[in-house]
């Protein structure tokens, strides 16, 4: 993916320079695995099961931890955050409802909608905090790297099985 249409780059004293970083590899081989496979076999189970998870439902469920991150970081810059006390598998259950059904475009155009709106309120986080580590782990660099193993594999599956 070209450098030109991505996020600008991140000033080198921004306090989250390495993790918005490391967020922007994983994002870019995130993109560059789901391109690889047709609008079809996005709709496939088999990334995980119980509950059976599709490519769609995977790049749904970054996205819109992506899309909570920026919530929460926005609450962190004005001064409103009230803490991270989350029931993540409760969480995870209702995005991933929401989702169902959605066509892999709706998918794929919410997870880019969700990082941008992220990504424009982790720039402007300029003091680091434990909370907004929390958040970045969760939603951001360390959530992507978390998905990747299997997204490789799963991707690689579904590639091998077109011959």
């Amino acid at each position: 993916m070209s450098e030109s249409i991505a996020t600008p780059p991140v000033p080198s004293d921004h306090p989250y320079a390495a993790d918005i970083d490391a967020e922007r590899r994983g994002w870019y081989e995130l993109a560059e695995l789901v391109r690889a496979l047709r609008p079809d076999e996005c709709l496939v189970p088999g990334y995980q099961t119980d509950p059976d998870w599709t490519v769609r439902d995977v790049v749904a469920h970054v996205g819109t931890w992506m899309a909570e991150a920026a919530v929460q970081f926005e609450r962190l810059r004005v001064g409103s955050y009230e803490g991270h006390e989350v029931d993540i598998d409760a969480l995870n259950a209702m995005l991933l409802d929401g989702m169902t059904g959605q066509p892999w475009e709706v998918a794929w155009v919410q997870a880019n909608a969700g990082r941008t709106v992220m990504l424009q309120t982790w720039f402007e986080l300029r003091d680091p905090t434990d909370e907004a580590a929390w958040w970045i782990r969760k939603s951001a660099a360390g959530h992507v790297a978390e998905h990747l193993p299997r997204l490789r594999e799963w991707t690689a599956e579904l590639l091998a099985r077109r011959t």
